[in-house]
């Protein structure tokens, strides 16, 4: 979700609604009001040109506390984005959105929209500029969106059939292939290591041809060795 492409699409696609330029992502984006409160780690924090913040949350586990989480995730941005002194018309509008692989709310729907509305009569909305959204994975062949069908089918079975969701797999892949090259890259011996921070030449072509063999990004491979791609494709 760090990539602004894939992560203004997912948002666009569960709200089924345009969000504008995204000029603000953070990942794993903590927050803590004040040194007694319980803090909170925001998976994907996003914030669109227009000022309003998408809090994204991904919960692979059913801990039976989404709506509670969900309020006190909503508190947390207020608190935290209202600066001392200012309107509280000055509040920006925000979405709070957990993709979970469960049904947290158990009426086996695949997307759970809620606003705070009059109980008296229910066609009045608050208009507080608050919306929350849980979506079930579990029912992506109830979807009648195909796109989000494609993507909570994605979740549930791991098959990237749509151009999105490939896109996904791909960036997943890429990040899982650099973890495993860099980890394997610290493990060499001191030798290797010291060889390597001196220049060694053969040292770096052995390294390369290694990570090629390993089937590594070419782009990776130049990263990690300082070898140009030319060479790296002779080898």
């Amino acid at each position: 979700m760090q990539n602004p492409k894939l992560c203004k699409k997912l948002i666009e696609m569960i709200l089924s609604d345009t969000i504008g330029k995204i000029t603000y992502i953070s990942v794993q984006h903590s927050i803590k009001t004040y040194e007694q409160a319980k803090s909170v780690r925001f998976d994907v924090l996003v914030q669109a040109e227009s000022g309003k913040f998408y809090d994204v949350e991904m919960q692979v586990s059913n801990e039976r506390n989404i709506p509670k989480r969900m309020r006190f995730y909503q508190a947390a941005i207020d608190i935290s984005f209202l600066d001392k002194g200012n309107s509280y018309n000055n509040l920006n509008d925000s979405f709070i959105i957990f993709i979970c692989l469960f049904d947290a709310i158990g009426k086996n729907r695949p997307v759970y929209t809620f606003e705070n509305i009059c109980i008296q009569d229910k066609g009045l909305s608050l208009q507080d500029g608050v919306k929350k959204v849980i979506i079930n994975a579990e029912a992506f062949e109830n979807t009648e969106n195909k796109e989000l069908k494609e993507f909570l089918t994605y979740l549930k079975t791991g098959k990237a059939k749509s151009e999105f969701t490939r896109g996904i797999e791909k960036m997943i892949q890429t990040v899982k292939q650099s973890e495993q090259a860099r980890q394997e890259y610290r493990l060499m011996s001191t030798f290797e290591m010291d060889a390597r921070d001196k220049g060694a030449y053969d040292n770096k072509r052995e390294t390369a041809k290694l990570m090629k063999l390993k089937n590594f990004d070419i782009a990776l491979i130049t990263e990690i060795t300082g070898l140009p791609e030319s060479e790296i494709e002779k080898l």
